[in-house]
């Protein structure tokens, strides 16, 4: 019975974030320099779907900024965030540690290193490279980025099936530190317009979003979104340790190669989409736990949902702070998930034993 009621409660929680993003995503897209009212929000959504026709000169222009300038930015707010907050959830249920966050550990900052140095060098580059990559490369670089990084956290921080957090927490500030040097070197010679571009990845930022960026970015980000729920039970089983995942069947090499990747990819599409965006794979699989427990089964889920429900919040405050200019979102986001770090850490003090 208390199960069946502890289940209860997950589903009303899932429920209630799928229920809260529908509601502030139609919102997100009315409010903003020039309002919409929601039900012109609606009509113009079903009309691009043919639900229903509009006469030519009705809601011209709602159409335009609903259609062309803030339903892609939610859309892009949506993927991105999701993707940060189950990347998060997953490396902390592979690390078996809450603080494995794809910032503190280096994941993002590795991406954006690859990216920026595809920036700089794109001319060059693109002499050598056929068409169709040229389109993909600064997603395929950024991903590489991610998933050079998490594999040196990884290799770094575990030691027979172990995972040392101190070593990893240093690890990530290593790491952190070579690529905000190896930025540092390509911003220094760069040009100003290169610099204006690279102080994007730095800030974050989901003012670029438009058709085209959503239609190159969703593949990448949705394998990610999709694809790590489904390794729900193997997380739960390696939460007991690799030797007792082992024996329960789980094939814990392969489970750790494809958590790594697929969160190096969630990761590495999300910085070449939006720049870095610190705190969100911490802050939301964290606040879940205390909400529904540790099992990745609604974790997971759970996590998309707040994650997107949380960059939309983040973004939409971004846009309205200091109109008409724009606040980056790697600024708001920083400052609500800092705080949140300082709270976690004096949290468990108890836990943290003397050098």
């Amino acid at each position: 019975m208390l199960q069946l009621d502890a289940y209860k409660k997950h589903y009303i929680t899932i429920i209630a974030l799928f229920a809260g993003l529908v509601v502030f995503s139609v919102l997100s897209i009315g409010i903003g320099p020039v309002s919409i009212e929601i039900s012109s929000v609606l009509k113009v959504i079903a009309a691009k779907l043919g639900v229903i026709n509009l006469a030519e000169d009705e809601l011209v222009q709602s159409s335009a900024i609903v259609f062309n300038i803030r339903l892609p930015r939610v859309i892009m707010a949506i993927l991105v965030g999701a993707a940060l907050s189950v990347s998060g959830a997953s490396l902390q249920g592979l690390f078996r540690n809450p603080l494995a966050d794809p910032t503190l550990i280096g994941v993002s900052s590795g991406a954006a290193l690859f990216a920026a140095a595809v920036i700089i060098f794109a001319e060059e580059l693109n002499k050598f490279l056929p068409d169709f990559i040229q389109t993909k490369l600064l997603f395929i670089a950024a991903f590489l980025g991610g998933l050079v990084s998490t594999y040196l956290v990884y290799i770094i921080s575990s030691k027979r099936g172990r995972t040392n957090v101190s070593t990893m927490l240093l690890a990530g500030i290593a790491i952190n530190a070579m690529a905000a040097a190896g930025i540092g070197f390509l911003i220094f010679t760069a040009t100003d317009a290169q610099i204006r571009d690279l102080t994007f990845w730095t800030l974050g930022s989901l003012g670029g979003s438009v058709w085209d960026t959503v239609f190159t970015s969703t593949p990448f980000l949705l394998t990610c979104i999709l694809i790590l729920p489904m390794l729900a039970k193997k997380l739960n089983a390696m939460l007991l340790g690799e030797n007792e995942a082992r024996y329960l069947g789980v094939n814990t090499e392969f489970v750790k190669r494809l958590v790594i990747v697929l969160a190096a990819l969630g990761v590495g599409a999300a910085v070449a989409t939006s720049g870095i965006i610190g705190f969100i794979g911490l802050v939301v699989p964290h606040l879940l736990r205390l909400i529904i427990g540790s099992d990745h089964r609604f974790l997971m889920p759970a996590s998309i949902l707040l994650g997107a429900l949380l960059l939309l919040g983040s973004d939409l405050f971004a846009r309205m702070a200091i109109i008409p200019a724009e606040l980056p979102i790697g600024i708001v986001t920083s400052a609500i998930g800092a705080p949140f770090f300082l709270w976690l850490l004096m949290r468990n003090r108890a836990q943290i034993h003397p050098i």
